[in-house]
């Protein structure tokens, strides 16, 4: 080899390793970034004092001593809790009991209720939220009504302003979540131990209650934990149904703080800390479980079918029960959305009601001024940030699985951080820093993108962590030694061997983009309006059937949108790896 090819090899490899590099350490300074920055900021606003033309912004502790000292904060605290809690409780309840009966009962049509039993995911919370006011309003509720005319009272059966009207929402809305995860936990839960039980004597009750929910514990627990999270941050419940009745917990305070005039953005950071020091507590405990979950593991090297249980006559209480869960998640809500985006002004569902069924809240909708503009920065923002998100989270964890940086570790929590960070509060730390940085960005597109990044590269972190954990590192090595870049390799075999995992992360987040309302809530302008905030603003002004229209629309479209990815799915992801 003479001195110039040497020379020229050299170079080559310099580039490419400068290319890889500079690829890796941009994407991770992104997430640093994206992750860090409002988190500091968010902490630096609440030490400050509110600034007016008068007096300028101040260091102080009064955001904190007007919170901790208050007895407001103890009832937020309290309200919370208990509205996080007894939905966790609820979904859980319900979603283990659906897991148990696809996977481990003889239960008919199992199939078909396992698509049912996730179809509520695709219903945006707001929408579930307003469907379940016209059912159980103690006014206008159809459910009330027909229970007046059925008993000849004017009783009110059912309030959903109430906090166990807000738990027996958010749960219905949150049990798909329960049964994805209690289904993989019963499906892959191996069946020798019930058989050797029911060998020794033991009766079905206790084989479920000493060896089948013993196994599940931890499954059971980091899914009580999850659901607490996701409930404790949620806004569109306690927004629609609990600030009308007085009710308010730290999201719809953290709302409240911001809408007023002037705003009180230091009363509302020091909230959302609050807040945030709760779920950081939620997703600690459920990572020990996770760290702890061997201690409850089945050891076997054979493979083997979860034991069903002959229900006998009693598949048809469960068939029943699926039928009424269906009914109350899926059925009613939809129907009553309907009805209503068939009607002038909203009644209650009736024979009179037929003859004046019309289109017109539909055409409206089409002709909502700058309609064409919403819906293409709905959709722009759904797909860039699927899109953002999954590639930069493939990066980011090929660099902590598959190379020995030290220090790896701490991008991959860093990454991990915006999981503990609800909605309305990356919404506020996103603001507070935009507001702060300057540079035109708040209350355009871009902030609202940011925003969504945020708060869903955990889950692009979670799909594509687990996916390359089941690629092994031979194809890339010997992609190198055949000469291919790190770059090459990455393009032409990581990704599309995590076809699958990124399909399904870059579908699920789309989806949740669509459906976002806490964070795009805050950082919307006139100019970027979204989907979601049109349906808030719709219902902030009492345009109910309009609203109606356009979330049967919105869900119609999801569905759609859904069921053609999982045939693009199918036809071009990868079977086998």
């Amino acid at each position: 080899m003479t001195a110039a090819e040497a020379l020229s090899q050299v170079e080559t490899t310099r580039h490419r390793l400068d290319l890889k590099w500079l690829v890796i350490g941009a994407c991770a300074l992104i997430v640093a970034w994206i992750a860090l920055v409002p988190l500091c900021f968010l902490i630096w606003q609440s030490f400050e004092t509110a600034a007016d033309a008068d007096h300028p912004a101040a260091f102080t502790l009064a955001n904190y001593i007007s919170v901790y000292s208050s007895a407001e904060t103890f009832g937020l605290l309290s309200n919370s809790v208990i509205f996080a809690g007894g939905a966790a409780t609820l979904a859980l309840f319900i979603g283990s009991t659906l897991a148990w009966i696809n996977e481990r009962t003889n239960t008919p049509l199992k199939p078909l209720f396992y698509a049912i039993s996730v179809v509520p995911l695709v219903i945006p919370g707001l929408l579930f939220a307003a469907s379940w006011i016209m059912l159980a309003s103690p006014r206008i509720g159809v459910l009330n009504l027909l229970l007046q005319q059925a008993f000849g009272t004017s009783r009110v059966f059912f309030n959903v302003y109430t906090l166990p009207g807000m738990i027996w929402v958010d749960g219905i809305q949150h049990a798909p979540i329960a049964f994805l995860l209690m289904s993989a936990a019963f499906k892959s839960m191996d069946p020798s131990l019930e058989e050797a039980a029911l060998m020794s004597g033991a009766s079905t009750f206790q084989v479920m209650r000493l060896v089948t929910l013993k196994l599940v514990f931890p499954a059971l627990a980091a899914g009580f934990l999850i659901l607490f999270v996701r409930s404790i941050e949620s806004f569109e419940n306690p927004a629609l149904l609990g600030l009308p009745a007085g009710i308010e917990v730290f999201t719809s305070s953290i709302y409240e703080a911001l809408q007023g005039y002037p705003s009180d953005t230091g009363l509302a950071s020091t909230y959302a800390l609050t807040l945030l020091a709760i779920t950081s507590v939620g997703v600690y405990g459920q990572s020990r479980l996770a760290r702890h979950g061997s201690r409850y593991a089945t050891v076997s090297g054979k493979a083997f079918r979860p034991r069903v249980l002959d229900l006998q006559h009693w598949r048809y209480a469960t068939v029943g029960f699926m039928i009424l869960y269906a009914l109350l998640a899926i059925g009613l809500p939809f129907f009553v959305l309907l009805w209503a985006s068939l009607q002038r002004f909203y009644s209650a569902p009736s024979l009179a009601g037929l003859h004046h069924l019309w289109l017109a809240n539909y055409i409206a909708i089409l002709n909502y001024p700058g309609i064409l503009g919403i819906v293409w920065r709905t959709v722009f923002l759904a797909l860039a940030a699927a899109t953002v998100v999954m590639l930069l989270s493939a990066v980011i964890s090929w660099l902590v699985l598959r190379t020995k940086i030290p220090g790896r570790w701490v991008l991959d929590n860093i990454a991990s951080l915006p999981m503990v960070m609800p909605g309305i509060v990356a919404g506020v730390a996103i603001m507070v820093t935009y507001l702060a940085l300057g540079g035109g960005i708040y209350g355009t597109i871009w902030i609202l993108l940011i925003a969504y990044v945020t708060r869903f590269m955990p889950y692009g972190m979670r799909f594509n962590s687990s996916s390359l954990l089941q690629l092994h590192a031979e194809l890339e090595e010997s992609a190198a030694l055949s000469g291919a870049s790190w770059f090459t390799a990455f393009r032409r075999i990581v990704l599309p061997l995590l076809k699958p995992g990124l399909m399904a992360g870059w579908l699920y987040i789309a989806i949740v983009s669509i459906r976002e309302l806490s964070s795009s809530v805050l950082l919307y302008s006139p100019d970027s309006e979204v989907l979601s905030v049109v349906l808030w603003e719709m219902w902030q002004n009492g345009q109910y059937v309009q609203l109606s229209a356009l979330g049967v629309l919105l869900i119609g479209a999801l569905f759609v949108f859904v069921l053609l990815a999982q045939i693009f799915g199918r036809r071009f992801g990868v079977r086998e790896v």
